[in-house]
């Protein structure tokens, strides 16, 4: 990586990375960097790979991912292209702006609904794509059978797998919820208490439907039989229709790049928001020596938490869905456009009203290369925790509710329309120098992710951390009104006080992330942080060279 610190670091990494060269796969759970470390060592790549882990995080990680969510993947490939693919999901065709009736107008419960319909149950649910855009991925670049690639998740639901405290830990929080679903209720809360740690977790119908998508692709869910349980589990309540999901198509996007500091910086474009803001905050803070400030100083908090305030300033102005919303890229990522944003860092900070925007907190990440080349950086999510917290009967499969990020006031930016898809804060992030890639990195947290990504690039390029030190190293995180520190920050929360902020110490900002360095001999390290269940699985050795076999 970077020259080392040299400044001392507040903190003191709690896990250790990995290296290796014939691949590296870092995800959320043990068993899903397992899975896809059983596709490299039968001869897949990053791809095959990156798509039999999301599949077995939907067994491991059930209240985080699904096959009927959505997210974004960010594809380096070997031959350098970058290819991103948006499978969000989207409002389906009978959906409208008024569907919903909120509850006020004003915060707190701006974006709370009679009966609470946008966030749990079949109204909650939006058109998903997570399936489809992880099939249509690896069909084009992958190199293993589909039916290889869902195999681990196959297992894992089948024989099950010991449930973590982080598990637990999620399923605690919704207990009430889930207990209203009698199918979603019988896995997670069985004898009416929430999976304890340990708790052999089985999950029969789940594993049929992964069969059949073994056999049948994508058009199990798009269109066939388990797209119609899940209309027939959504009823009268439910927005989607057999025809949404038939019709769901995956969009390929072209990655956003920018320049750092001779390096670029390698992000998704609208709808999603971090290629553009990622790129808007770099430029402005291209203008001061971070490395000069130290990483634990309060003046470096503070430039931080204005920049991160004026990206969100801006997003709030100019983001969506690019087929329903034209977002002027070129000039928000613009060098002269980062310059002008300089003259709106005030020495003193105000407590703003920030419009209330909601977005899921709860999402997986994964970032996996193989020895060729090729590099996945993907996000993706069911929306809320459980999502909609139902599950369709007989096919242990989990809709999000992906409708609650739309603004349930008509005539608003964020309102709903029939196939929009809402702004997303995923990043996905690829980092090259001279070209090659240097790291790539990516983490969940909903508002929190592309401003956590953003402290990630810094702490590596500016602060010459290692790729531990980076993933692990405490964040700050605001939009413009309270600014939330991690407790490594807490001794300078005064002094940012002092500076006009409202301070709030917070277990943690966003979640965990994972990343994956190279250096110039085709030598990786992989990191994962704290703040999940995240594991490193690397891939050393390999296969005896032809002509050696065992002789005595």
């Amino acid at each position: 990586m970077q020259d080392a610190p040299t400044h001392p670091l507040p903190f003191v990494c709690s896990k250790a990375p990995a290296r290796a060269s014939g691949g590296m796969v870092v995800t959320n759970h043990p068993l899903g960097s397992a899975a896809g470390h059983e596709m490299l060592a039968a001869g897949g790549n990053a791809v095959d790979a990156a798509v039999a882990a999301l599949l077995a995080l939907t067994v491991v990680e059930p209240m985080m991912v699904g096959i009927a969510g959505g997210g974004v993947s960010h594809l380096r490939l070997a031959d350098g292209r970058h290819k991103v693919f948006d499978c969000l999901s989207h409002a389906g065709a009978s959906a409208t702006p008024d569907m919903f009736r909120p509850l006020s107008d004003n915060l707190p419960e701006y974006m709370e609904t009679e009966g609470r319909k946008n966030l749990v149950g079949p109204a909650a649910v939006a058109v998903p794509g997570n399936l489809a855009g992880w099939c249509d991925m690896h069909s084009q670049h992958g190199s293993l059978p589909l039916s290889d690639v869902i195999s681990p998740a196959i297992r894992l639901a089948a024989g099950g797998f010991k449930v973590t405290q982080y598990l637990n830990g999620t399923i605690h929080r919704h207990a009430e919820d889930l207990a209203l679903d009698p199918v979603i209720a019988k896995l997670f809360l069985p004898d009416g208490s929430p999976a304890a740690p340990g708790h052999m977790l089985v999950q029969g119908d789940f594993a049929e439907s992964l069969r059949m998508i073994a056999r049948d692709g994508p058009a199990a869910l798009h269109g066939g039989a388990l797209g119609q349980a899940l209309i027939d589990r959504l009823g009268d309540e439910g927005h989607v229709s057999i025809e949404d999901l038939r019709t769901y198509r995956v969009r390929e996007r072209d990655a956003i790049l920018c320049a750092y500091r001779g390096f670029e910086i390698a992000g998704p474009p609208p709808p999603a928001s971090s290629g553009v803001h990622v790129a808007q905050m770099l430029n402005i803070l291209e203008g001061y020596d971070l490395r000069a400030m130290g990483f634990d100083n309060p003046e470096t908090l503070h430039l931080l938490a204005e920049v991160i305030r004026i990206g969100f300033e801006d997003r709030r102005a100019a983001s969506g869905d690019p087929d329903f919303v034209d977002i002027p890229v070129e000039h928000l990522i613009s060098k002269d456009y980062g310059r002008a944003c300089r003259d709106r860092i005030r020495d003193t900070a105000q407590l703003q009203h920030v419009p209330p925007v909601v977005e899921s907190n709860n999402t997986t990440h994964v970032t996996i290369a193989d020895k060729a080349g090729n590099i996945v950086s993907a996000t993706h999510t069911i929306n809320g925790l459980f999502g909609a917290r139902i599950m369709v009967p007989g096919t242990g499969i989990i809709p999000n509710n992906y409708m609650y990020n739309f603004d349930p006031h008509p005539g608003k930016a964020m309102s709903i329309v029939p196939g929009k898809r809402v702004p997303t804060s995923m990043a996905p992030m690829i980092v090259l120098r001279q070209g090659k890639p240097h790291f790539a990195v990516g983490l969940p947290g909903a508002l929190r992710i592309f401003p956590s990504a953003l402290q990630a690039i810094v702490n590596i390029i500016d602060h010459g951390m290692s790729l531990q030190q980076a993933v692990e190293a405490p964040r700050l995180w605001t939009e413009g009104a309270h600014v939330e520190l991690e407790p490594c920050y807490e001794h300078h929360a005064d002094a940012l006080r002092a500076k006009g902020h409202h301070v709030e110490i917070v277990r943690h900002i966003g979640g965990g992330m994972n990343a994956i360095a190279f250096s110039g001999d085709g030598e990786m390290t992989g990191a994962a942080c704290w703040r999940a269940d995240g594991t490193v699985s690397a891939l050393g050795g390999g296969l005896a060279e032809a002509g050696v076999s065992f002789h005595i």
